[in-house]
């Protein structure tokens, strides 16, 4: 043999172990993207009924966000109506309890002084 079949030998060898490990790292490729396609199956399968389930709750949380806004400005009006009357209230009735007030501090004063004087 030849320098130069030895050397194709070598080649046509190297050529083989090249083309198997190829072919089992192939394989294994295919193999991964199986169970990946499975898996991203899986996780569709999974996440479809999730988002709508989330979509629905949404909805929903949305709804009461909406009765709650107006649940909030009804108590708005409501306070804004105590208010009001409480304003109301106390200006219809300060001035005579004022006046009622001073009344009787300057009835009991007036007491005072007779007692006094009737005392001397």
């Amino acid at each position: 043999m030849t320098g130069g079949e030895v050397a194709a030998v070598i080649a046509s060898v190297a050529g083989v172990v090249l083309a198997v490990a190829v072919v089992f790292a192939v394989s294994s490729l295919t193999r991964t993207l199986r169970l990946v396609r499975g898996t991203v199956e899986d996780l569709r399968a999974q996440s479809l009924p999730l988002l709508a389930e989330m979509r629905s709750s949404l909805d929903q949380a949305n709804v009461e966000l909406t009765r709650v806004h107006g649940v909030i400005g009804r108590a708005e009006s409501v306070g804004g109506t105590l208010d009001s009357a409480s304003r109301l209230a106390y200006l219809a009735f300060s001035n005579p309890v004022i006046k009622a007030l001073a009344l009787g501090a300057g009835t009991s004063r007036a007491a005072k002084r007779l007692r006094r004087r009737r005392a001397d």
